[in-house]
């Protein structure tokens, strides 16, 4: 019985590791001093994902966040990029799947602000109702998903 656990688990183990290696590397800017940020990148981690992480400074941060063509009203403290949609802030890894499965034509995904209760703005079980919301091409915003309060 102990061998066959030990087998289901590393089967386990192995589609995990094949499910992260088929999913595109998200690249992350953040500023070094971020906390939250680091929370969201392990959070994108602890999901599967492989991520390519580099601290700038809040300039740098700045010219990024202007050169995705989102408007300034959908920042976040951290952006990303996967398979050339931005991620601005902390957007759900599930909503980066959707995106990712869906492949829509779009900039990107957004959550605006720091929302608690969002990927790496976890704090002691309260959470914020917030919005993840879509940017099409054409930079019209919509909400993509919505994620209750409590």
């Amino acid at each position: 019985m102990k061998s066959l656990v030990m087998a289901g688990g590393l089967m386990l183990a192995m589609t995990q590791v094949a499910a992260a290696q088929e999913r595109p590397v998200i690249d992350v800017i953040k500023q070094a001093t971020c906390g939250c940020c680091s929370g969201w990148v392990a959070a994108m981690q602890k999901a599967g994902f492989a991520l390519n992480v580099r601290d700038v400074s809040g300039e740098e941060l700045d010219a990024a966040k202007q050169a995705s063509g989102l408007s300034q009203d959908l920042w976040g403290c951290h952006t990303a990029s996967v398979a050339g949609y931005t991620i601005e802030g902390h957007v759900p890894a599930r909503e980066i799947l959707r995106l990712l499965d869906e492949r829509p034509a779009a900039l990107g995904l957004a959550t605006p602000g720091m929302p608690l209760g969002a990927p790496g703005m976890e704090a002691d079980g309260r959470s914020d109702a917030y919005d993840v919301i879509f940017v099409g091409l054409d930079r019209s915003q919509k909400v993509y998903a919505s994620y209750p309060g409590n």
